[in-house]
């Protein structure tokens, strides 16, 4: 399998406040494809540079206080430039080394909220342990590719070396459905699949079965 590998500089500043401590992160990579550069603040994703637009994205839900990286996108562009000369020299430098891959260690689902059928939730995949970056997450349904309401975040550096991944999928529990997030990365020999089928909350699911014995007592 022939996966984009990133050469990743990274940054990461951690400060106090009153409040305990925060970290704050910057991570700047390329390949010979493709870029990233990302700011996170205590493990969440703030703000990414859109190379394909031309601008800064600031991702923070519209409750948090606005936080704003003056010239992030002109540095963006800058480091770009320096991380593609590197590339390329480094990539000649090491063409003879072995490579240091690991597969990620830990693959989860779950939801972002109690399950309720009918009502709209949030599938959670959750990758951790794998170096280099990024892992490929994909989607299923029932068997069938899903990509609609589906979002991947920029990996993010452990604090022990390797990278954390999570995965994001819109939607609506249904009794019966089942879906599947798949994960792929250059360290693995084949993808690896967790599945989730939605079911009823676990009380409900007491209180049937009491009624179930009550009735067959009778």
């Amino acid at each position: 399998m022939k996966m984009k590998e990133l050469l990743l500089f990274l940054s990461c500043v951690l400060c106090v406040s009153a409040y305990g401590l925060h970290g704050d992160v910057h991570i700047n990579g390329c390949s010979d494809f493709d870029a990233e550069d990302m700011y996170g603040l205590d493990g969440e994703e703030v703000a990414y540079a859109d190379f394909n637009n031309h601008m800064e994205v600031y991702i923070l839900p519209p409750f948090a206080e606005p936080m704003i990286y003056p010239g992030a996108y002109k540095q963006a562009v800058t480091e770009l430039k320096v991380c593609r000369h590197n590339l390329k020299a480094l990539s000649a430098v090491m063409k003879d080394y072995p490579s240091n891959n690991h597969a990620p260690s830990a693959v989860m689902i779950y939801t972002r909220d109690e399950v309720e059928f009918g009502e709209e939730n949030t599938l959670i995949c959750h990758v951790t342990g794998f170096y280099p970056a990024p892992v490929n997450v994909s989607w299923t349904k029932n068997g069938q590719k899903v990509t609609e309401g589906s979002s991947t975040n920029v990996p993010y550096p452990n604090k022990n070396g390797p990278f954390t991944q999570i995965s994001r999928l819109q939607f609506t529990a249904q009794l019966g459905d089942i879906y599947s997030c798949t994960v792929q990365h250059l360290a693995l020999t084949e993808p690896l699949t967790k599945i989730y089928s939605p079911i009823a909350d676990p009380g409900l699911r007491t209180a049937g079965v009491a009624l179930l014995h009550r009735l067959w007592a009778c």
